[in-house]
C-alpha cells in the first residue's frame, strides 16, 4: 500500500506557496486597478462640477464626449430599434446623444446646485468598476452617485450613472425607446429631433 505524502513535504509547500504568490500579485493588481479607477473618477467629477459652474450645454457636451463611452451609450439607448440604426446615421447619432446628455445636466444644474462632491471607494462590478460619489448642494441636501467606468484602451470610460438609485442610461432608453414607438422605429426622425 503506497504512503500518504506528508502535509508538510515540498511539494505540497511549492503548491501552496505558488497559490499564496498568484492570490497577493491578483490582490495587488485589482488593488492598483481600484486605485486608477478613483483617481479617473476624480477626473470626471472635476470636469463635471467645472460644466456645471459654467451651466452650459457646450461645457457639459465637452465632459460627457471625454469621458463617457457615447457610442455604447447611444447604442444602448435604442432598446429594440438598435438594429434599426444604419451605419452612416451614427456619428450624427452618437454627437445628438451627447447633446441629449448635455442638455439634461445642464436643466438639471439649475435647479440643483452643487456645492461639493466627496468620492468614494471603487468596487469590481462585473469587467467594471462601480465608484460611489456624494454630491453636497449648496442648500444643504446631499445625494449619492454611483458611477459605473468600463476599462477602455488602458484606461477608463463612464458606462452610466446611478442618481438616488436610478440608472441615467435606462431612463434615456425609455425616451428614445418611447419616441421611436410613436414613429413605427424611424431612427432618422430620433437622429434629426437629437440634433436640432
Amino acid at each position: 500500500m503506497p504512503k500518504s505524502r506528508p502535509s508538510n513535504s515540498p511539494h505540497v509547500t511549492r503548491r501552496v506557496a505558488v497559490s499564496a504568490l498568484f492570490a497577493m500579485f491578483a490582490g495587488s493588481a485589482l488593488a492598483a486597478t481600484e486605485q486608477q479607477a478613483i483617481a479617473y473618477m476624480r477626473k470626471v467629477a472635476k470636469d463635471m462640477l467645472n460644466a456645471h459652474r459654467q451651466g452650459t450645454v457646450a461645457s457639459f457636451r465637452r465632459a460627457i464626449q471625454r469621458h463617457a463611452n457615447v457610442a455604447a451609450i447611444a447604442e444602448y439607448s435604442l432598446g429594440q430599434y438598435r438594429s434599426k440604426l444604419a451605419p452612416g446615421q451614427k456619428q450624427a447619432f452618437y454627437t445628438g446623444t451627447a447633446t441629449f446628455m448635455a442638455r439634461y445636466f445642464a436643466d438639471q444644474s439649475r435647479e440643483y446646485v452643487v456645492a461639493k462632491y466627496e468620492v468614494g471607494d471603487a468596487k469590481p462590478d462585473g469587467k467594471d468598476f462601480s465608484v460611489q460619489t456624494k454630491v453636497f448642494l449648496m442648500n444643504g441636501k446631499a445625494y449619492t452617485v454611483v458611477w459605473r467606468l468600463s476599462q477602455r484602451g488602458g484606461g477608463f470610460k463612464v458606462e452610466d450613472a446611478k442618481v438616488m438609485g436610478f440608472s441615467l442610461v435606462y431612463l434615456q432608453r425609455g425616451i428614445f425607446t418611447s419616441f421611436l414607438s410613436k414613429r413605427n422605429g424611424d431612427v432618422a426622425q430620433l437622429v434629426s429631433a437629437l440634433n436640432r
